[in-house]
């Protein structure tokens, strides 16, 4: 295999709280990016998982480093197209705003709610301005996908809902919890809005796959769950991520049918003749199949 292959992917998986490793890859490979925005979380995990080319990334780095108003999110989604990746399946561990969203199930979110503050979350800037369409922020082609595969793995799962992201680290007052529950939110989380909006710019298909742990906060028997509680829920959901994600891969079309390829064909506004040399070279990756050559 040569250096190109040996460091490319075409899917990409990003580790949330409680996975920081994806066991059954073949020929696996550690691959450390920078990039115009500086280091991912951590080095890229890259080899053959259910005969496709995966890379791995654990998103608060492996020993859960980094919180999640300290994640470089646009270098962690930037290491991933730098790789080719195309789709990212996101693992994220959540609590429940609903007392049908049970703990160890499973949702896959089609709608965001930002509830963070100052985050940079989007790759333009600099003299170059594209505005996305983020409408439906999630890929349905792949949340079908990693639906099925939820299904045949027999995991409790619900394709739809809206996931809460808060800048943390702190959990919610049970004012706050209350709040999101009258918004008819589902599960609340603090890493998944950023992840979505800069995937959606790169032109990757991104999906959240929401492994509740607890309820909120707002649930009456939120007292009495215990921390060891929730880690064994974070082990058991993790366990199933693992099932799934190799499911999902497994069964991934080779063709994508969905808009997310081209999600910036329209949404650049600023005249490419006017755009800095040094941002045109920055983001050349993601725009410059658009700008050309000037």
């Amino acid at each position: 295999m040569n250096e190109t292959a040996r460091t490319s992917a075409e899917i990409g998986v990003i580790g949330g709280s409680g996975l920081y490793a994806m066991p059954g890859f073949e020929a696996q490979s550690e691959v450390r990016l920078e990039t115009p925005w500086g280091s991912p979380s951590d080095a890229y995990v890259v080899g053959m998982l259910a005969g496709r080319r995966v890379a791995f990334l654990a998103r608060h780095g492996r020993g859960h480093r980094i919180m999640p108003s300290e994640l470089n999110f646009r270098a962690n989604i930037y290491g991933f197209k730098m790789l080719g990746v195309q789709r990212i399946i996101s693992l994220s561990a959540v609590g429940s705003l609903k007392e049908e969203h049970r703990p160890l199930d499973f949702v896959i979110p089609d709608q965001f709610f930002d509830r963070t503050r100052g985050r940079v979350s989007t790759f333009f800037g600099e003299g170059l301005v594209a505005h996305i369409s983020f409408a439906d922020p999630v890929c349905p082609q792949l949340s079908r996908v990693v639906y099925e595969a939820c299904q045949a793995e027999g995991v409790r799962v619900k394709l739809g809902g809206t996931y809460l992201c808060i800048e943390g680290p702190a959990f919610s007052t049970k004012a706050e919890s209350m709040l999101y529950r009258s918004w008819g939110m589902d599960v609340i989380g603090m890493t998944n809005l950023q992840e979505a909006k800069l995937a959606r710019e790169a032109e990757i298909c991104y999906v959240t796959v929401a492994m509740v742990t607890d309820y909120d906060c707002w649930h009456p028997e939120h007292d009495a769950v215990t921390v060891n509680q929730i880690i064994e829920n974070l082990n058991r959901n993790a366990e199933n991520a693992v099932r799934v994600v190799r499911r999902a891969v497994a069964s991934m079309p080779e063709q994508r049918a969905c808009g997310c390829g081209s999600a910036l064909a329209h949404a650049i506004i600023t005249d490419p003749k006017v755009v800095p040399p040094e941002t045109r070279k920055k983001l050349e990756l993601i725009v410059g199949k658009y700008l050309g050559a000037c």
